[in-house]
């Protein structure tokens, strides 16, 4: 899984030479003369007094001198930057810090402005190594920024989410940013039939290494493994939350109940566990002040029956056998019918529930249980129809939920009503 990206790393190291020269010149009148958003003259919020030759002696105090709630040697709480800041769970982040009595000042990064005010705004994409320069001032950064799309393209997305990671991490070091925090996801400990119900946090990474969501997020999982050698004297903490739902959250789990049935394997029943976006960010707060570092695991307490989840979606059932629901997924991935290839399948119908015990051990609870983020769930589901990942019509949808009396045919009419959608998207009828 190894990433090379020579060139953006010479222009990073590059970079670094150009933030340590600003912060001897005093640096702060070159960033007034730019703008925080990085337009001539500005627009976004002020920089606090003392400017970059202040926060550089913060930073240059190193992680020893921050206290339990991420203050820094001089006593100050820390400025946290935020990836992906104008959607979904960077934006829910950044809404939080900016009224957070333990982060001195909020700083959002997007390739666009979003509309959260009280947070100062830089626009940068985090796949550019010029990403450095938009660090300035920065005591923690919270890459929040991913693709976790079911059809996005699989080679697009995994050049966004494994080279934005790499540069952000890169980026964090060249401008001596304290600690960096990854989101992940409890995907990487894999779906499997005989998985412990719960996984300890500390299981080893068993998600295949494949063109899955969760083979990027395993590439992104090794760039944290390698970067106390990379980065030496920059914190790093790991956040692997469970199947996310609330606003904005598309996943294979979300669509999985989007589809007129609940797809189960034979031999085996899933166990439901989730983590509402509302307490993924709490989480992420307590990661960014310091209070819990590491590698740990966020989510609902316990988990849910395929029973009850039937029995609260009121969604029926249909049960396959193992052979034939991965081996049809993997042919239909592999002609272009499914955007996911059938590993993705595997979250959905075998159990990946985590033991979030390294936030019980400081005293964090979730605000929402399963039952409640399963309904968020179901309440954003509204309006939508999918089969095998892929979006459909309300139409097709119905055909394929009344054509699925037996397994053969649910599988191969869910085929039939997929290629016909691509027929119709391709001749415009």
């Amino acid at each position: 899984m190894t990433v090379t990206l020579s060139r953006e790393q010479l222009i990073l190291r590059n970079a670094e030479g150009q933030v340590r020269q600003g912060r001897s010149r005093g640096g702060r009148a070159g960033r007034a003369a730019q703008g925080e958003d990085g337009t001539p003259g500005g627009g976004g919020g002020q920089e606090p007094a003392g400017g970059a030759d202040a926060a550089g002696a913060a930073r240059a105090a190193g992680a020893a001198g921050r206290d339990a709630v991420g203050r820094d040697a001089a006593g100050r709480h820390p400025v946290v930057a935020v990836t992906g800041a104008a959607r979904g769970v960077g934006r829910a982040l950044i809404a939080r810090l900016a009224t957070s009595k333990h982060v001195r000042k909020v700083v959002a990064i997007d390739d666009h402005r979003g509309d959260v005010s009280g947070v100062t705004w830089r626009v940068a994409d985090v796949r550019d190594p010029a990403l450095a320069g938009r660090l300035a001032g920065v005591d923690v950064v919270v890459h929040t920024d991913l693709d976790l799309a079911p059809d996005s393209d699989y080679r697009a997305r995994r050049a966004f989410n494994v080279r934005g990671a790499q540069t952000v991490l890169t980026a964090a070091a060249a401008g001596r940013v304290g600690r960096v925090v990854l989101v992940t996801s409890a995907m990487v400990y894999g779906a499997r039939a005989d998985n412990p119900v719960p996984l300890p946090e500390n299981t080893s990474l068993a998600a295949d290494a494949d063109s899955s969501v969760a083979g990027d997020l395993l590439e992104i999982e090794e760039l944290a493994r390698r970067s106390p050698r990379t980065h030496p004297g920059m914190e790093l903490t790991v956040v692997r939350p469970a199947a996310l739902v609330g606003d904005e959250i598309d996943t294979i789990v979300t669509r999985h109940f989007e589809a007129p049935r609940l797809l189960t394997v034979k031999g085996s029943a899933p166990r439901w566990q989730f983590c509402h976006v509302d307490d993924l960010v709490s989480a992420l707060e307590l990661a960014a002040t310091g209070e819990v570092t590491g590698e740990f695991a966020v989510g609902c307490d316990g988990w849910l029956e395929q029973d009850e989840v039937v029995q609260l979606s009121g969604l029926r059932g249909i049960e396959l056998p193992a052979a034939l629901t991965f081996g049809t997924a993997q042919r239909l991935h592999r002609v272009g019918v499914t955007p996911a290839p059938a590993t993705d399948l595997r979250y959905v119908v075998y159990p990946w529930v985590v033991d979030c015990a390294t936030l019980r051990a400081i005293g964090w609870q979730p605000r929402y249980d399963n039952k409640e983020a399963l309904r968020t769930l179901l309440d954003g589901r509204v309006g939508h129809h999918a089969v095998a990942g892929r979006r459909i019509t309300r139409k097709e949808a119905t055909i394929t939920a009344a054509g699925a009396a037996g397994a053969a045919g649910a599988v191969i009419g869910t085929a039939a009503i997929v290629r016909m959608a691509r027929r119709r998207r391709k001749t415009g009828t």
